[in-house]
């Protein structure tokens, strides 16, 4: 039996969640799922440029796990740009801990747990 998978603290969620090929029907595309907490380590390592070991306690967990999550996260994202696939950005355990770069939901506080698509 695995290991129940422990809630990854994100700073906030992508703009749009979903992105495709210009000019190719959605019907005719493989697609790419994207959790956010991928989206949420890229943001890190990538944009913000946070050595693992930083950004794997921004998210609370271990740096091993953190380098996991943005292999995957590169590859998926890298198969989708190579391969012509749409990108669909949802799912993960996840604990959205501040609303930096969303706009916050109405009712809620910055510390709500959440778990999408799972």
């Amino acid at each position: 039996m695995a290991r129940p998978c422990r809630c990854r603290k994100i700073d906030c969620e992508p703009g749009s969640d979903y992105f495709k090929p210009r000019g190719i029907p959605l019907s005719m595309l493989e697609e790419v799922n994207l959790t956010l907490d991928e989206v949420e380590a890229m943001r890190l390592a990538d944009i913000r440029g946070m050595y693992q070991e930083d950004a794997a306690k921004k998210m609370g967990v271990s740096r091993q796990t953190f380098g996991n999550v943005i292999a995957s996260a590169r590859k998926k994202t890298a198969d989708a740009i190579l391969n012509g696939k749409a990108l669909k950005i949802s799912g993960g355990a996840v604990r959205q801990v501040k609303n930096k770069c969303c706009k916050k939901k109405r009712g809620e506080s910055n510390e709500n747990m959440h778990t999408y698509g799972r």
